[in-house]
C-alpha cells in the first residue's frame, strides 16, 4: 500500500494476509496461490506488508479484550489512513473479526473471504476454470467455523469445488452441523485439555470415512489440524486450500 500510495494507485482491494499465510510454511503455500490467481484475473492488489499486524482474534478469543483492542485500533488506524474499503482474506478468523468486530472500533470495510472473491471472479468471467487434474475425482470439504456457522458461508467454496468437475462427497456432519477441526477459540495456542479424544482426530476419522483422497478446507488453522490429523491416523488423504486445487487446475 505503501508503494501505491508513491505511485498514485488505488488498488481493487487489500489482501489482508494474516499471520497464519505470512510465518505458518504450510499457509504461506495458500498465500502464494490466492496471490496468482489474483495475477490471473488481472486483479490490482496490494498488502501491508510489514504494517500489517494481528487482527487481534487469537487475543479476544482468549479473553484479553484489552489486547485485542491495541491490535485492532492499530490496524484500523493503517487500513484508514490508506482509505482502504475493500479487503480480502484466505483466513476466517482475520475474516469474521474485520467484517464484524472491527467496525464498532471505527473500522469499516467491505470484507470478503477468498473463496466469495473467487466465486465472483469466476462469475464475472474474470478468472476461467476449465476441471483441469480434479475431473471426476472424489473431494470432500470441511466447513470452517468462522466461515460457516460464524457467516452463514457455505455455499461458495463448495461451488469452487464443482466448478473443478470434482465429485463432492459430504461428511456426515457439514455446513450448520459441522464439527471444529480443534484450533477455534485460541485453542490453536494451548495445550490440550483432559478428555478421551483430540477433536481433531474425530474430525479426521470423519474425513476418512468419505473415502475420499483429498479434503478441502479454505483455513489456516483447519489445514494445520486436519493435516495433524492425517498425520496421526497414517492417512494418505492430502489436505489442501481451495485456492490451492484452483492454481493447481490452472497450472499456475
Amino acid at each position: 500500500m505503501a508503494e501505491c500510495i508513491r505511485t498514485q494507485e488505488v488498488p481493487e482491494v487489500l489482501f489482508w494476509v494474516g499471520c497464519a499465510g505470512s510465518f505458518d510454511d504450510r499457509a504461506k503455500k495458500v498465500t502464494k496461490a490466492f496471490a496468482k490467481l489474483l495475477i490471473d484475473a488481472k486483479v490490482s492488489f496490494a498488502v501491508l506488508g510489514q504494517e500489517e499486524s494481528c487482527s487481534g482474534d487469537p487475543a479476544k478469543r482468549s479473553g484479553n479484550e484489552f489486547l485485542f483492542q491495541m491490535q485492532a485500533l492499530s490496524n484500523i488506524e493503517v487500513l484508514n489512513g490508506y482509505e482502504v474499503k475493500n479487503i480480502v482474506t484466505t483466513c476466517p478468523h482475520c475474516f469474521n473479526t474485520l467484517k464484524n468486530e472491527y467496525p464498532s472500533l471505527g473500522g469499516n470495510y467491505k470484507v470478503l473471504h477468498h473463496t466469495e472473491f473467487l466465486k465472483q471472479l469466476i462469475e464475472e468471467g474474470r478468472l476461467t476454470l476449465n476441471g483441469g487434474i480434479f475431473k471426476g475425482k472424489r473431494i470432500t470439504y470441511h466447513d470452517p467455523c468462522y466461515l460457516g456457522r460464524a457467516n452463514e458461508i457455505y455455499e461458495a467454496p463448495r461451488a469452487l469445488i464443482k466448478k473443478l468437475d470434482a465429485e463432492l462427497v459430504e461428511m456426515r456432519r457439514c455446513k450448520k452441523d459441522a464439527l471444529c477441526c480443534g484450533a477455534g477459540g485460541a485453542q490453536m495456542f494451548k495445550e490440550a485439555e483432559k478428555g478421551n479424544k483430540e477433536i481433531n482426530i474425530e474430525r479426521s476419522e470423519e474425513v476418512i470415512e468419505t473415502q475420499t483422497q483429498l479434503v478441502a478446507a479454505a483455513c489456516p488453522f483447519c489445514n494445520t489440524m486436519l493435516s495433524d490429523g492425517m498425520t496421526q491416523k497414517g492417512s494418505s488423504v492430502s489436505v489442501k486450500d481451495i485456492a490451492q486445487l484452483i492454481a493447481e487446475a490452472k497450472d499456475l
